[in-house]
């Protein structure tokens, strides 16, 4: 038997809106809470992204094996080409696009607050 339920998933940010809207963009979804400190994205299917103002925050490096990323977020594409290029267009950063010639099914990026996300080809 669980012990809990998720809720949501926070992430640290310096600019709470502004990441609510990057993610808006690339999963859809409701923002709630917009100029707060604490923003709200409500996605399709019930899920919740929440973006929390964090006073000096440092991005997570990646890959360093001094320091961990944190978390990732994984997000499903049905055509890898056209994700990055829309991704990109958003703001976010590659970091890893070497994907073996398409024998690797992801590629790393940072969205514009430094976070790491894989684009994954189910």
């Amino acid at each position: 038997m669980a012990i809990a339920t998720l809720n949501v998933i926070a992430v640290d940010c310096p600019d709470p809106t502004a990441l609510a809207r990057f993610y808006q963009q690339v999963l859809g979804g409701e923002i709630k809470n917009e100029g707060k400190p604490w923003v709200d994205l409500h996605l399709p299917g019930g899920a919740r992204l929440a973006f929390q103002e964090a006073p000096g925050y440092v991005a997570p490096s990646w890959p360093s094996a001094k320091e961990s990323q944190q978390l990732h977020l994984d997000l499903d594409v049905p055509d890898m080409a056209e994700a990055q290029e829309q991704v990109l267009a958003l703001g976010a950063k590659a970091l890893d696009l070497d994907d073996d010639g398409g024998k690797r099914d992801f590629r790393v990026f940072a969205d514009p607050a430094g976070h790491p996300f894989c684009l994954i080809r189910p």
